[in-house]
This record gives C-alpha cells, structure tokens and sequence, in this order.
C-alpha cells in the first residue's frame, strides 16, 4: 500500500511541474467525456420523450377503422370503405371477453367561440367510455354521463389548449357557455394534458360532446350511428393477439366478407410502434455513444504522445533511480500512475462539462436530455481504462530502458 500511495505522490509532483501541458493533455479527455454524457443524455431524453408520447395514445389500445375499397383494379384510399358503426362497437364489447373497455368516436374540424374569442380545432363525438378507453382523467368538472348520450344533451368537455385559448390560462371554464357553429353548448369540465402525439399533433387541441349530439346537431352524418373509428382497450396487453383475431373474425362475419376476400377494415395497435421507437432510439443512443467515443481515444492518443515525450524528457532522471535502486516495475508503475492520474482527472473534469452541456442543451434548445448515472459512471471507467491501454506503451518504455546508456543521456 505504501508502494502505491508513493507512486501516486511521485506521479502528481510530476505532473505539477507542468501544470499547462498536463492540462491540455487531459483536455481530449475531458471532451470525450463531456461528449459521451452529453450525447447519450441527448439519446436517453429523446427516448422517454417518445414512449411518453405514445403512453398518452396508448400501446394497450387496438384501433379499428373502415379500410380501403378496390374497384376496376384500382385501389382506393383508407376509410373509402363501408364505414364503421356503433352496432359494431357494442358488438365487440358483447361478444369478446376480458376486454378493458369499448369506445368510438366521430370526429371533424369546428369553429368554436367562447368569452369573445373564437378558435378552430378538432371535435369529438364520443360516448362515456371515450375519457376510460383512452385513458384521459378530468382536471376540472365532470366527463360526459350516458343520460347526455341519450337526450343529445348540448354538453361540452374542453381540451387544456381550447380552454387556455377561450378562457385564458388558469381559468376555470365549468358552467361557461360556448358555440360550436351556431349551437350553444354549456362546458361541463376540461380534460387533463396529454400533450403531442407521435405525429407531432397536439392532444389537447379538442373539444369531446356527446356522439348523438355530434353527429345529430354539429357534424351531421350521411348514416346514422356511422363512426370514424372503434377503440378496444386490453386488459392485459398480452391478450392483444388473441383480441385482434377474435375482432377481425367477428367484423369479418359482421360485414358479410367471404373467405379469401380481403379485409375493408383495418385493425391497428401503438404496441408494434413502441418496439419500433425502442430500437430507432436505442440504435440513435448507440450511435450518439460511439461518435463521441472517438473523442476519448483522440484523448487517450494524446497522453500516449506527451508521455513517450517524458520518457525522452527525464531519460537521466529514470537512469539515476535505477541506479539507486528501482526496478523497472518501479518504472512502470510510475509512469502508468501518470496516464491513469491525467485520464481520471480528465474524466472529473469530463463530467462537469458533460452535465452542464446536458443541462444547457435541454435548456437553450427546449431538447429533452436524461442524465444516466450509467453513462456518467461508465464515461468514468472508459476513461479510466483510456489512460491504462494508452500510458501503458510510453511506461513499458520507460521500464526497458538500460540505466547505463539513461545515464550517459544529455
């Protein structure tokens, strides 16, 4: 132990004779660090900001919309088949079992007015289940209840963007009145943010009403009961196979599909998007890692080059202590306490700067950035390994070196 710690001693008095050049030694050292922190920071907080997004749509919901129709050979897009309806919907949550629930929705583009201001933004027919499929508890008041359903009730549930835009943020819009179109609806409560999709739309940008009230009184309908789309939610996301081939059995039978004849519906789920989003981040995180590895080995070269040039430096200083008795594991051992000590502080150093660039990047550019303790702590040990692989060469060296013909060095 006494060894080691006299080793370590000599190697900071070495060190502290040319506090610049060891300064700029470590300074590769200390940007790759900082990098690796930074970069990887930058990969992991776009990671959680993803699955977050895709948590508020939902990876236990099973989305069912009308498909596309072929005619004369030509195909035509999505949704131009027969469209969907709620027969459908309660069809599903009759007949498949351990569902978490069913819900529907029409949907269209409305102006709506309200406290002197107007707005357009995206409207909602929906059921009650609509706010437990989707999962989208009420920040202030109450949702929509079936008896609202049943009377077209002329009710209204306002997204946190609507309500801020109408009302001004931090108001309370409960019991105000507002006009979608020419029909006065009364705000019964707003939902709680969930902020954007995936697809960069903006969740709380919409206003919910009761579907008989959309579809009857604001949106209109060529059919009635016709939706855009048909929700399931999983109650263990496990049973999401068995659920999509029982969905896609029963509305086969529903809309009168033969075998071999192809679906005019589409069944869709976020779980298989998540896994995507987990592997493109991962991959992007990786590679973010690796780019900014290159930095530590420039580092690590580095010290390689200032230590070869010691060891040429201090020639007779290494033939004196050989002569007065040093082994050349004494050597060795100095001069590799000299890499190691230039790569740790280095990586201290390295640390600081990458958390406060983590911290900075968040900040300025509104990039979500999630500092690891394992790309902290790692960053530490790549460093730390830095100096031993690069400083061991120039040590090794230094160790060969014959002490007559060091002494004879001028």
């Amino acid at each position: 132990m006494r060894l080691w710690l006299a080793t370590l001693w000599l190697a900071l008095r070495s060190l502290r004779r040319n506090p610049l050049r060891s300064a700029l030694t470590s300074l590769g050292v200390i940007v790759g660090v900082g990098a690796v922190i930074a970069m990887v920071s930058v990969g992991q907080g776009a990671h959680a900001k993803l699955q977050e997004q895709i948590a508020s749509v939902g990876t236990n919901v099973v989305m069912v919309f009308p498909g596309a129709t072929t005619s004369s050979g030509a195909r035509a897009g999505w949704g131009t088949a027969e469209p969907l309806s709620v027969t459908d919907a309660k069809a599903i949550e009759r007949q498949i079992e351990d569902l978490g629930g069913v819900t529907y929705f029409r949907r269209g583009v409305v102006q709506v007015q309200g406290n002197s201001e107007s707005w357009t933004t995206t409207l909602m027919g929906a059921p009650e289940s609509y706010a437990a499929v989707r999962d989208w508890p009420v920040d202030r008041g109450a949702f929509l209840r079936q008896s609202h359903d049943d009377s077209g009730a002329k009710v209204a549930v306002l997204g946190k963007s609507v309500a801020e835009i109408l009302f001004g943020a931090g108001q309370d819009p409960v019991g105000a009145e507002i006009r979608i179109g020419d029909v006065p609806f009364r705000v019964i409560g707003t939902l709680e943010p969930k902020g954007q999709t995936v697809w960069g739309r903006d969740q709380d940008d919409v206003i919910v009403v009761p579907f008989s009230t959309a579809e009857r009184k604001v949106l209109g309908a060529k059919r009635i009961g016709d939706v855009d789309m048909i929700q399931v939610m999983l109650r263990d996301r496990s049973d999401e196979a068995r659920v999509i081939e029982e969905l896609t059995r029963l509305l086969r039978q529903r809309r009168h599909i033969q075998p071999g004849e192809e679906d005019d519906f589409a069944v869709q789920t976020l779980s298989e998007m998540a896994d995507t989003a987990e592997g493109t981040t991962l991959n992007m995180t990786r590679l973010l890692f690796a780019i900014a590895s290159i930095s530590l080995v420039v580092g690590g070269i580095g010290i390689m080059n200032i230590l070869l040039v010691s060891v040429s430096e201090r020639t007779r200083e290494i033939g004196l202590r050989m002569a007065v008795g040093a082994r050349s594991r004494h050597i060795l051992l100095q001069f590799l306490s000299e890499a190691v000590v230039l790569s740790t502080l280095g990586g201290i150093a390295g640390i600081l700067v990458g958390v406060t660039a983590s911290v900075a990047i968040s900040e300025l550019s509104d990039w979500p950035t999630l500092i690891s303790p394992a790309s902290v702590g790692g960053s530490f040990l790549f460093a730390a390994a830095v100096g031993v692989f690069f400083g061991y060469y120039p040590a090794h060296k230094a160790s060969r070196l014959d002490p007559i013909e060091a002494l004879r060095r001028e």
